[in-house]
């Protein structure tokens, strides 16, 4: 299904929660739940209630007639008032992907020079705290671009869809406002597909592209340690115009 235009504004997660909550009565929520593959003449009762976190913002709790076993939904929520800005989907220290993905230390080495957590090994570069991807040696790109290749699946399946019970199963992208508002519902599987399953490469801003996906530094922070975490980044906008 397109996008929707809901009956009524969005201004955080909790409305979501209560448009579940009110399944009955809500049009949006009635969508949802057809989205989903359910029948609503089978539904008993529906809670909804909110995850922190985990990639699941929305747990929904589906009881089914004639059914003892309850469904179980995840939901991710992105709420966008900016179709052309990006949202943080995941955020960490280098350090912490190592443990997660059994990271070499010579691409641990590159990623923490990326990041400024290691100084750079470059006379000049364009930012004297941290190296660009474009700064590295051809060597370091291209053993960075082979290894990030080699476990595409497994990066992009942690940094957007999780593990464990709270991994999110869909997200619901909203096109936030006071009055009215847009909103698409995409299985998680659709999702990675769209933003992670494209071409590796090297932007022209000297950042890592998985596909769709933006790798970076994470910057800001008014220059606090903090900064110089690894960040990824996606614009959950484009699923409007799939």
């Amino acid at each position: 299904m397109g996008s929707q235009t809901a009956k009524g504004g969005f201004r955080n997660e909790e409305d979501i929660v209560n448009k579940f909550n009110n399944w009955k009565k809500d049009e949006d929520a009635q969508a949802w739940l057809i989205l989903m593959s359910y029948n609503l003449s089978e539904i008993e009762y529906v809670e909804a209630i909110k995850i922190s976190g985990y990639k699941t913002d929305i747990q929904v709790q589906v009881t089914i007639k004639l059914k003892k076993a309850i469904d179980v939904e995840n939901i991710q929520v992105k709420l966008v008032s900016n179709l052309n800005g990006f949202n943080q989907i995941d955020k960490r220290w280098i350090d912490k992907y190592s443990e997660m993905w059994n990271i070499p230390p010579a691409i641990v080495s590159i990623l923490k020079r990326y990041t400024g957590e290691e100084k750079p090994t470059i006379k000049s570069p364009k930012d004297n705290r941290r190296m660009l991807a474009n700064e590295f040696t051809k060597n370091e790109q291209r053993l960075l671009i082979d290894w990030l290749k080699n476990n595409q699946s497994l990066i992009v399946s942690d940094i957007l869809k999780g593990q464990g019970k709270f991994a999110a199963e869909w997200m619901l992208v909203v096109q936030k406002n006071d009055i009215n508002a847009r909103w698409i519902l995409k299985s998680m599987n659709f999702c990675m597909n769209y933003f992670g399953n494209g071409e590796i490469k090297i932007s022209n801003r000297g950042n890592f592209k998985i596909g769709r996906i933006t790798m970076q530094r994470k910057g800001g922070d008014g220059g606090r340690e903090t900064s110089k975490m690894l960040q990824f980044k996606i614009n959950p906008a484009e699923l409007f115009n799939t």
